[in-house]
């Protein structure tokens, strides 16, 4: 049963590297008045791993509770919170399994990714009906790893990226049995690392899938053929240790927002990166603008939004919001 608690939006003054003034101050900034738009409680399993921008101007977030790096006894969680601020819990899971992506189907279908390891019963995707009870729409093995979820812009077909197995699955949006839609080594996780995790990120966009590899640092492009299979793969850029979910400037640029989530296994920087499509990419984002493990990126209009988890002490748990610079951006490199 969905849980409602209506709580302000908390709003702090913008961060140390953007508050010097306004207006012309910004002129050079690609991103400016960075704020705690909320805030959330670590210690309750309130751990924001993604992100989707709503329409209405409400935002979904995926809370992860339980997970093996916060070592949390919390059951996660699917949140909404409205563009005033009123926060409605549409989902609890059980401890010991983590609601990782979350999507919206072009029907306004709320998606989620449940990642319960080990539990066959329970792993897969899942959506919403009409009433806010959940349906399983696709169960998958016991050893897969559910994380970032899209759907193509027909709406019939969602894709999910498995982080532990290097495959993009698929499934009709109506539920069935989940298919191996691509299986490559560039979407591989990589053993050695502390948090084995490949495909993480995943966006439907200008008929493409766009995959980001945890541990490879690589942002990747997939094109979808007309028969809907898959066409070769193109690595967009690399070098981007622990990037995360991403997305893009509009529905038509291939300029892409992702956040590199570095504190979340000591393997980087934590900040947000302006990806262009040539390859190239910048820093827009630090530390140093309070970001604490960043998970997701959402963009609707000029506003950027973030998610922290707030792994590293002092555990910051929140989401920022910022504005973004088109001229300042657009000026950056090829678009």
């Amino acid at each position: 049963m969905a849980v409602t608690a209506t709580a302000a939006v908390l709003a702090s003054a913008p961060s140390a590297s953007t508050s010097a003034g306004t207006g012309h101050a910004y002129r050079g900034s690609v991103v400016t008045d960075v704020t705690t738009a909320a805030t959330f409680d670590l210690a309750a399993g309130e751990i924001p791993e993604n992100i989707t921008a709503n329409p209405d101007g409400s935002v979904t977030l995926s809370m992860l509770g339980s997970c093996a790096v916060c070592e949390r006894t919390h059951g996660p969680e699917l949140m909404r919170i409205s563009a005033s601020g009123e926060r409605t819990v549409l989902v609890t899971g059980q401890v010991g399994a983590a609601i990782s992506g979350n999507a919206r189907g072009s029907d306004g279908t709320v998606y989620y990714a449940l990642w319960a390891p080990g539990n066959v019963d329970r792993n897969g995707v899942y959506k919403l009906r009409a009433d806010g009870t959940p349906q399983r729409v696709a169960a998958l093995p016991a050893d897969s790893g559910p994380n970032g979820l899209a759907v193509d812009a027909a709406g019939r077909t969602l894709y999910i990226a498995d982080s532990l197995r290097g495959t993009i699955w698929s499934v009709p949006v109506s539920g069935g049995s989940a298919t191996p839609w691509l299986t490559d080594p560039a979407l591989a996780p990589v053993p050695t690392e502390a948090l084995p995790i490949g495909a993480n990120g995943l966006r439907f966009h200008n008929g493409a899938l766009w995959i980001s590899n945890f541990n490879k640092g690589t942002l990747l492009r997939n094109p979808v053929t007309a028969t809907g299979t898959a066409g070769p793969i193109r690595q967009v850029a690399g070098g981007l240790p622990n990037i995360d979910d991403l997305s893009f400037l509009t529905p038509r640029s291939d300029v892409v927002f992702a956040a590199q989530n570095g504190s979340s296994s000591n393997n980087g920087p934590d900040r947000v990166v302006v990806i262009y499509p040539n390859g190239t990419y910048k820093p827009v984002l630090t530390s140093a603008d309070g970001l604490a493990s960043p998970s997701a990126t959402a963009v609707r209009g000029d506003r950027l939004y973030l998610t922290d988890g707030g792994v590293p002490e002092p555990h910051d748990p929140k989401m920022q919001t910022a504005r973004i610079n088109f001229p300042a951006l657009l000026a950056g490199g090829a678009h």
